[in-house]
């Protein structure tokens, strides 16, 4: 009973599942565009860059992170000797620990404390077995190549900047997407309406088959008019069909877009607009050289000149400051050792200067040349996409310029063909034009139609144009990325 049950409530709750899957949607353009920024998988995708930079920044700053170390050694040795005596015996111990921390500078520092006992029986030795410590510190301060913060934090800098790069890149993915909503919202509003111009020519079509036969039947029009009118009417089946089927694939890639799930149908509830759009070009392209693919590139170009000037850094000689200071201690048993190093009796310091530099330092010179060439290269590409940037924005102002004229084309060639069509179904009902000619006239105001939408979609589809090349769509569509959710995802991870 229990297992009938079960069944019973899974087969009236499986339905309504379905159902409320394929119920029909009613999308507004606003609606669609933040499902886009929210739910699209390569978006999604996106935002793990950052998140990514954001966790080579913490693991690159570990260089600030002290070290602690300890080692300890044992050793029991028997060295032959030239005296009578025979060989010496000894055993060693060792324990030794130290703290290290580099700093901003390119400076290491370390505290220092060993730890050495001996036991021998060599006769050389006046204290046979000893304890010997050494509390001390130790700093290498490169003065030449590799100092400086520039030069210690590099990488961390990097990391950082690419982090920026990769931002402006999910700003770009965003601006393609949003315009490809936009794009794909438009376009199954034009589908849709081509479908109903092609089911309006398939009633009229069949209309027309209609009193075709009944005018053959009466014996008004010759037999060959029903087979004019019978392929007009079979033609026209065909591109409904086709139409539909158009309808249904675009319904496919708006919810793949958009990542919706089920099958109900897609409303467009928003209309292309058909207003006059005002551009000041002088403005789009200031815009335009703001764009989140330009701002990328110049975060690499900060990346390729950091790494120059660090690189150009290398080429100078090694010179390092080399300091210890400390006090030491030498007695036969551990706590007298241990009080002599807290009595501070027994100092020592010594301070100095290491040089090294290669015999024509090839490796630095090169390195540095590469990265020179790299950021002229990428100069270059700036100087290249602000260009093509120009570019884009006049053709775009140009496209909304002459999508708006085509319109007001599109309306009136409408007009004449409506008219025209008119004209010979007139011509036709006194025997002056044949069925066929009033088919092929329809079949003009089909594509008058057709043309009509096109055009209003192709105005629209033009301002979008001119959003996405200027990097102003995500602005216009209230689409803001935030640092903090690439932040959040990182530290969410686990």
């Amino acid at each position: 009973m229990r297992r009938i049950a079960l069944i019973s409530l899974v087969a009236v709750w499986f339905p309504s599942v379905v159902v409320a899957a394929d119920v029909e949607l009613k999308l507004r353009l606003s609606e669609a565009i933040k499902m886009a920024a929210e739910k699209n998988l390569d978006v999604r995708a996106e935002y793990y860059n950052p998140a990514q930079f954001e966790a080579a920044i913490h693991r690159n700053k570990s260089i600030y992170d002290p070290l602690l170390s300890f080692d300890t050694t044992y050793g029991d040795s028997t060295s032959p000797t030239l005296s009578s005596s025979g060989s010496t015996n000894g055993q060693i111990f060792d324990i030794n620990a130290s703290l290290s921390q580099l700093f901003w500078t390119g400076a290491t520092g370390a505290i220092v404390f060993q730890n050495n006992y001996t036991n021998t029986n060599s006769v050389v030795l006046s204290n046979q077995h000893f304890w010997q410590s050494q509390l001390g510190a130790t700093l290498s301060q490169p003065l030449l190549k590799n100092s400086g913060r520039e030069a210690t934090e590099v990488n961390i800098s990097i990391s950082r900047l690419s982090k920026y790069a990769s931002i402006e890149h999910l700003n770009s993915r965003l601006i393609n997407t949003v315009a490809q909503v936009r794009n794909e919202y438009f376009k199954l509003y034009s589908l849709r309406e081509q479908l109903e111009v092609r089911k309006v020519s398939l009633e009229l079509a069949r209309k027309i088959l209609g009193e075709t036969k009944s005018r053959v039947n009466a014996g008004v029009l010759p037999a060959m008019e029903i087979l004019n009118a019978e392929f007009g009417s079979f033609s026209r089946e065909k591109d409904v069909i086709d139409a539909e089927k158009a309808v249904n694939d675009q319904l496919d890639v708006l919810r793949l877009l958009l990542q919706l799930e089920g099958r109900g149908d897609i409303v467009v509830v928003d209309l292309p607009t058909r207003d006059l759009y005002q551009v000041s070009e002088e403005e789009m392209l200031t815009r335009a050289l703001s764009r989140p693919d330009i701002k990328e590139l110049k975060r690499n170009l900060e990346i390729n000149e950091l790494q120059t000037r660090v690189y150009g850094n290398n080429i100078k000689p090694d010179l390092r400051l080399m300091a210890t200071a400390g006090v030491s201690a030498l007695e036969k048993t551990y706590p007298r050792d241990m009080e002599k190093i807290g009595a501070l009796d027994t100092p020592y310091w010594t301070i100095g200067l290491n040089f090294s530099y290669p015999f024509g330092n090839r490796a630095a010179e090169n390195d540095y040349r590469k990265s020179r060439l790299k950021t002229e290269q990428t100069a270059l590409q700036i100087k290249s996409l602000e260009a093509s940037a120009v570019n884009d924005v006049k053709a775009a102002i140009r496209g909304i310029t002459v999508g708006y004229k085509q319109i007001e084309v599109a309306d009136r060639g409408r007009i004449y063909a409506e008219e025209r069509l008119k004209a010979f179904i007139r011509k036709n009902e006194v025997g002056l034009a044949t069925t066929k000619d009033v088919l092929d006239v329809e079949n003009d105001l089909a594509a008058a139609k057709n043309n009509q939408i096109a055009a209003l979609v192709a105005y629209n589809n033009a301002i979008t144009q001119l959003w996405q090349v200027n990097g102003e769509i995500l602005e216009r569509e209230g689409i803001h990325v935030v640092e903090d959710d690439m932040d959040r995802l990182y530290k969410n991870t686990r």
